[in-house]
């Protein structure tokens, strides 16, 4: 049948994650085998014979529906009038090549862990939404990150899934020849051959090398198996692999792209094959070569953490870099100079981010705060500041805001903000007619999200639980999860100076605040610690202890298995997004980005990209922006600030319900963040930034931009 092949068609492009009604076409067909196969279209159609598929489409009269969603995308990927036809013709036959260690597009691609690859996602369908040619290059780790298990004792523990490829929106890339591609890494012990792997993600799309070849060893037959896995070893050769294998494989493509954009400095490596493919076409010197390579290389640096950055020992760079080492004819201190800060240690370790930061035209930072403290970080290798800006650039970091945003809002914007209004994101005026929004329509809307946060939870909870943790709802405690219940979400990565657990260290203060007989609060946390860190666990285990406390059941939640579909569910569903970094450690955050466009206030430190936003309208602050010297002074500083702000402002205004029953002073705080968030932290944005700031520049394209939030 036409619409069997039609919806086979919808399924291998990624354009669907980000359309709720091409998702509403698979939900409901069968809502059980979709939540089955973690919304995965592919696998959802293996497993649904084409006889009942047929009779589905008959009893819900699907063929209609069908048929004008792959009309839809086959007219999105032929419109030529985006803004990237109108402003960046240039790339078109040299496009950006995006490369990153982790891409976060949805839940059923498990490639990614966290933040960073969330972004890596949101910018490729951002640039393809925008008509801006983005080719992402990555790995395929066919066991992801990990699925996370929190014990009876409430410690975290991992298990590894093996990918099915034949259920996933890949395929095997080929050649002229029609022979699948392979590409090529060289070690002084092994040569590394790779798969290579696409996907179609809107108009662009994603290249990903996979080790698992036959003729490869074991070790590195397993070398992409996980994602952060392993030690500087597998690090190392991976991130090779990533780099070198990476724009080898673009090569084999026949893309030969005009920009490097690298997404932190696990991909730098690309940057000394760039510089060895142009010594051997122009016959130039290494220095010369590099030079010119540093002209098209675009580098993002993210984390202000030390121990965020790579490092490598000498011997083991010399090891893995030898043969490339060779191909550039340099000698073994000057290739280990390219990555120390000081070129003439010799105990100093090779670093990712100092090669990254020394062989780029274009430098960012992710944030304001964030340019100026990655300049702290790194002065010795950067130029000095001028009178008015710091040496690094920065472009704040946005969301996607179609893959983040709640039905019901999207309706609801439609309705007040005009038709294509997502087309007009960054224009001010756009977001005019939230002044004719309807406040007891508006909090309809939002009480709705709450309820199926709730739903949400409870399935999982229950699920997740199999009704053996002790964290499992009892129908008893299912109750006091109510949507008129003030509701915060705390979701991310769990590293100490995220500081989760801020909010818990007086327990018997949070009692009076979540028990609280008329104005009660209910939090809810998920997200993973990286399996190596310790820290992160026991943080863990201390939250998983708190909600199984009979002062806090059903009052305090923990979700288990954090991803994109549950990170979905929070930002859409909360009414308050807790965010507590030490500052100034945050690099960006954009969790706080996603629960502002569905109508949720931020609580948060003014650190990462809230000191931009915030005007004490449109959220919340903890504390100010002064940094104590003492990290234990600033916490009981921030832990005071955190429960008083709730106590005194946060939950006396969410329970103002003195006309017609809902909050109206927490209703305009909503419409204000909204008015004057929207517009300037999406992606639409930060591509936009990229891509006349950086992408056009390398290529030697003149540009005519206006920034801070006009349309352009």
């Amino acid at each position: 049948m036409e619409f069997q092949q039609q919806l086979k068609d919808l399924s291998r492009n990624l354009y669907w994650t980000w359309q709720p009604e091409m998702i509403d076409i698979f939900r409901d067909i069968d809502p059980g085998l979709w939540r089955a196969v973690n919304h995965n279209p592919i696998e959802f159609l293996s497993r649904i014979s084409p006889e009942k598929l047929e009779e589905k489409a008959d009893d819900l009269a699907l063929n209609a529906r069908i048929n004008h969603a792959f009309h839809h995308l086959k007219n999105y990927l032929q419109d030529d009038m985006t803004w990237g036809n109108l402003h960046a013709a240039a790339l078109h036959a040299h496009p950006v090549a995006y490369f990153s260690a982790e891409f976060g597009l949805h839940e059923s691609l498990p490639l990614y862990s966290g933040g960073l690859g969330v972004l890596a996602g949101d910018h490729l369908k951002s640039a393809s939404d925008l008509g801006v040619p983005v080719v992402g290059v990555g790995l395929f780790y066919a066991q992801g990150y990990f699925n996370q298990r929190m014990t009876e004792d409430g410690w975290q523990t991992e298990t590894y899934f093996a990918s099915d490829v034949n259920k996933l929106p890949i395929k095997k890339a080929k050649g002229g020849d029609g022979a699948p591609l392979e590409v090529e890494v060289r070690t002084r012990t092994s040569a590394i051959k790779a798969h290579v792997w696409s996907a179609s993600v809107g108009r662009n799309s994603l290249v990903l090398l996979d080790s698992d070849v036959g003729s490869n060893s074991r070790q590195d037959r397993t070398l992409t198996s996980t994602l952060y896995g392993g030690d500087d070893y597998t690090r190392i050769r991976q991130e090779l692999l990533l780099g070198v294998g990476g724009l080898r494989a673009l090569h084999k493509l026949n893309i030969n792209p005009g920009v490097l954009h690298l997404n932190e400095g696990h991909s730098a490596f690309a940057i000394l094959e760039h510089a060895r493919k142009l010594m051997e076409l122009e016959s130039r010197p290494f220095d010369e070569a590099r030079e010119k390579t540093a002209q098209k290389v675009v580098f993002t640096t993210h984390t202000p953490m030390e121990s965020g950055h790579d490092r490598f020992h000498p011997h083991m760079v010399s090891e893995v870099l030898d043969p490339m080492r060779n191909d550039l004819d340099l000698s073994h201190d000057h290739l280990l100079s390219l990555g120390r800060i000081n070129p003439h240690d010799q105990n100093e370790h090779f670093c990712m981010t100092v090669l990254g930061l020394k062989s780029s035209r274009f430098t960012n930072a992710v944030s304001s705060i964030n340019a100026r403290t990655t300049w702290k970080m790194w002065n010795a290798i950067l130029p000095g500041p001028s009178q008015h800006e710091t040496a690094i650039n920065h472009i704040t970091n946005g969301i996607h805001v179609a893959s983040w945003l709640a039905v019901p809002m999207a309706h609801l914007y439609t309705r007040y903000l005009g038709k294509n209004w997502e087309k007009r994101l960054c224009d001010p005026g756009t977001w005019e007619g939230l002044k004719n929004l309807d406040d007891d329509e508006f909090w309809e809307h939002l009480q709705v999200l709450k309820a199926q946060l709730i739903r949400f939870i409870h399935r999982e909870v229950c699920s997740k639980c199999g009704g053996k943790s002790g964290n499992l709802l009892t129908a008893h405690e299912k109750l006091r999860l109510s949507s008129s219940t003030l509701t915060i979400g705390f979701s991310r990565r769990f590293s100490e100076y995220k500081r989760a657990f801020l909010i818990l260290n007086d327990l018997e203060r949070l009692d009076h605040i979540v028990n609280h007989p008329d104005r009660p609060v209910q939090i809810i946390f998920s997200g993973k610690a990286h399996p190596a860190n310790k820290q992160g666990k026991t943080l863990l285990q201390k939250i998983i202890k708190v909600s199984r406390d009979p002062r806090f059941l059903g009052r305090v939640i923990f979700i288990e298995d954090y991803d994109i579909n549950v990170g979905r569910h929070l930002v859409q569903g909360v009414d308050l997004w807790l965010n507590t970094p030490r500052r100034p450690l945050e690099a960006c955050g954009t969790s706080g980005q996603k629960a502002v466009l569905n109508g949720g206030l931020n609580l948060s430190t003014l650190d990462g990209w809230w000191p931009e936003a915030f005007d004490g309208k449109n959220g919340f602050a903890i504390g100010d922006d002064t940094q104590h010297s003492d990290p234990a002074e600033q916490d009981r500083r921030d832990t005071e600030s955190l429960y008083k702000t709730l106590e005194e402002t946060v939950v006396p205004m969410f329970y103002d319900r003195r006309e017609n029953g809902i909050p109206r002073e927490w209703i305009s705080f909503q419409k204000h963040a909204i008015h004057t968030i929207a517009r300037r932290f999406n992606a639409s944005r930060m591509v936009k930034d990229y891509t006349l700031h950086a992408y056009l520049p390398a290529v030697g394209a003149r540009t005519c931009s206006h920034r801070n939030g006009t349309e352009y």
